[in-house]
């Protein structure tokens, strides 16, 4: 691909987005799971947890990826860092197509991309001291051979995310939960990558402590030019951070948009029924304002609806939408939605 080429806008998700400046293009990613059947035998189904997801993030950007539990935002993330293999469709990062490498190819790959996970109680070997945690990877990857340099590089580390020196020698256990999560932070940022997928890492913290991460985070991409893929069902902490946000439902998306314009003028029912559950700090204006009451309850991935994965929920849903699948178009500049009535 040419660096002049562009993201096609049926599956970018953004309004032309240069080649150049896009750091990750997701196109049309599908995972699908098969369960069922085994020793007992019976007819085997198929759970449909992403399916024909497209977006776009630019070099420096947060996207937000939003939605209830289950509708697919982790495997997403794990699609995209080659956790789990995509049943069809591209991740292109920086030019190249994870999706044909194989294990050797995406070793260096690998240095490029992080994580940080959601429960720092379980993300970290507790066998291991936070230094030899830290110093894992910068080993693995050989990019400090020298073992007192990687020491020194380790403390480095956990100076930046708000640590001391001396927490290197210390075992997860004896962290709290949010020095944890810092430990976290600090080994993604190891290995220098220019992408980092943060998966709910701050909705297993306090909430006092919550503010702290995020604002860590905010500065380390300043610093460091980092590009964030956050995955969050708190719409208040997406709304802080995000650049643009994606909103998923039943492994599709169904909206994005800046940040602004997507919680001042949601276009999507669903996303709107989201916005209306988020409490408002004035009695007033919460005691007045609409709000849509969404019936039912989410269908399963396993037997999704026809048409419209939404339609048995939603408040505006006519004859069309249980047979016809809405694309995700642009509907005002910037401004995507899955919608037939937007």
């Amino acid at each position: 691909m040419s660096p002049s080429a562009e993201v096609p806008v049926a599956t970018a998700g953004v309004s032309r987005v240069p080649a150049g400046d896009a750091l990750l293009q997701v196109r049309h990613l599908v995972k699908h799971f098969t369960v069922g059947g085994g020793l007992f035998g019976g007819t085997p189904g198929v759970v449909r947890a992403v399916d024909d997801v497209s977006f776009a993030i630019r070099r420096g950007e947060t996207l937000g990826l939003v939605g209830e539990s289950g509708c697919g935002k982790t495997t997403t993330g794990r699609c995209i860092l080659q956790l789990e293999r995509p049943t069809s469709g591209q991740v292109i990062f920086e030019g190249r197509d994870l999706t044909g490498l194989d294990q050797v190819a995406l070793r260096p790959v690998r240095r490029r991309m992080q994580v940080i996970f959601q429960d720092p109680y379980s993300s970290l070997n507790p066998r291991m001291t936070v230094g030899q945690i830290l110093a894992e990877p910068i080993a693995v990857h050989r990019l400090i051979t020298n073992a007192a340099r990687r020491r020194e590089r380790v403390h480095d580390l956990l100076q930046r995310v708000g640590l001391l020196p001396q927490h290197a020698d210390r075992y997860p256990h004896q962290l709290s939960g949010g020095q944890r999560q810092r430990v976290g932070i600090a080994r993604a940022l190891a290995v220098e990558p220019a992408l980092i997928i943060c998966d709910e890492p701050v909705s297993a913290l306090d909430v006092s402590i919550q503010a702290q991460i995020i604002n860590l985070l905010e500065d380390l991409q300043a610093e460091l030019h980092l590009t964030y893929l956050f995955i969050a069902h708190d719409l208040a902490v997406v709304r802080h951070i995000s650049d643009r946000v994606a909103v998923m439902y039943l492994g599709k998306i169904v909206e994005i948009a800046d940040r602004r314009e997507l919680y001042e003028n949601p276009l999507h029912p669903y996303t709107q029924a989201l916005l209306a559950a988020v409490p408002i700090p004035d009695p007033a204006l919460e005691a007045s304002r609409p709000r849509p009451v969404l019936g039912g309850e989410v269908p399963s991935p396993l037997n999704p609806p026809s048409g419209c994965v939404f339609h048995p929920r939603c408040p505006i849903a006519v004859d069309r939408c249980r047979g016809e699948i809405p694309p995700l178009r642009e509907i005002t500049p910037g401004h995507w939605a899955a919608c037939l009535l937007a």
